[in-house]
């Protein structure tokens, strides 16, 4: 069966002036001397569409520290490319907004991280709550599609009816209210970031709540928390199906977290064209179909509905990217979450991302 990716994610960057102890990068973080030039990217864009890519992410880090970045869209733009930008907000002035428009960026999405000042700025490790409001409401009148993001954790998922609230009063056209994903900087959080079951629980019957009060006003997509699933998700809908990923030194994964798969080897756009990588690259192809699967899933009948779920999770689980997501019930391996999950819940307690961690400090915030 021929497969042809739908969306690209481009990180351009994974400088950020935010540090957030639930960022899904990899802990060595690529610096700045390593990320792909203007015309690298723009060859990038030319290839994807070409090979059928209909929609761009442009996100980070925080893309905006990009000097080039309207020249980016523009260049998107005339290939007929669905562009949403993945920002912060934090360095957005409404020239720099203004000037991303009349380039053709049709959509944003600003991540928030609570509804209170005080929790929102705990967790962002910076000042951030009047940068990102101020610029939600240029977003606004700049008439670009609005989104808001925000990534959910014990603590600030009693805040859950506030958060949504929030985003509706914000003018927000969708907010994605996406559960802890357990890469990167959040696999080193994730004690103090792990909800409790009755969270969960509760948090369910909010967003039923939320969904009816603000059917045609405001769409709320609620991302279920893996580790308390039945059975697992199925990754971007399998592995090197739909979604390719582009990092900010040119490496190219079927998902953003894949670069933590150590047994795998990923190819840059330097040195092969996106279709090639695509379609014959070792990584795209190690678990695409069915073919690499084993028991339980080889013989399991949900195989073509969740693709025996997340490598990542595997291999951050088990040290195998070939194993059954641990998430899977009909997997032994399931016994890794069941004791996470009866565990006395820590003090609330970050390790925060810091560009520091890959001998490169963050670049200021702009607040």
């Amino acid at each position: 069966m021929e497969r042809r990716p739908t969306t690209l994610l481009a990180e351009l960057t994974h400088r950020c002036p935010l540090h957030c102890p639930y960022c899904s990068n990899p802990i060595d973080l690529a610096r700045s001397q390593t990320e792909l030039s203007t015309d690298d990217w723009k060859r990038v864009f030319t290839q994807a569409r070409s090979l059928g890519v209909l929609q761009l992410g442009l996100s980070g880090g925080e893309p905006l520290v990009r000097r080039d970045l309207e020249s980016l869209v523009a260049h998107a733009h005339t290939l007929g490319l669905y562009q949403t930008l993945v920002t912060s907000a934090l360095g957005l002035t409404r020239e720099r907004a203004e000037r991303l428009k009349a380039a053709g960026l049709e959509h944003v999405q600003i991540s928030f991280q609570d509804a209170d000042r005080v929790a929102a700025e705990r967790i962002a490790g910076t000042r951030s709550w009047d940068a990102k409001h101020q610029a939600a409401s240029w977003i606004k009148e700049l008439d670009f599609a609005f989104s808001v993001n925000v990534v959910l954790h014990r603590a600030n998922l009693d805040h859950l009816t506030e958060i949504i609230d929030m985003a509706a009063a914000l003018g927000a056209d969708r907010i994605e209210l996406a559960n802890t994903q357990y890469y990167g900087w959040a696999v080193i959080n994730r004690e103090s970031l792990m909800p409790t079951r009755a969270q969960i629980e509760r948090s369910e019957s909010i967003v039923d709540r939320a969904v009816e009060k603000y059917r045609g006003k405001m769409q709320i997509i609620y991302v279920l928390p893996d580790y308390y699933s039945e059975f697992p998700k199925p990754c971007q809908g399998g592995w090197g199906n739909f979604y390719l990923v582009v990092a900010p030194d040119g490496r190219t994964m079927p998902c953003h977290a894949a670069s933590q798969i150590t047994s795998l080897s990923f190819d840059n756009v330097r040195d092969h064209d996106v279709e090639w990588i695509w379609q014959e690259s070792s990584a795209f192809r190690a678990y695409r179909g069915d073919e690499w699967m084993r028991e339980p899933c080889r013989s399991c009948p949900r195989k073509h509905v969740d693709f025996g779920g997340c490598r990542c999770q595997a291999f951050a689980l088990t040290g195998d990217a070939a194993r059954a997501d641990p998430v899977c019930t009909l997997t032994s391996d399931r016994a890794l979450i069941d004791a996470m999950l009866d565990g006395e819940p820590p003090a609330l307690g970050y390790t925060y991302r810091e560009m520091g961690r890959s001998a490169e400090p963050a670049v200021a915030a702009h607040i």
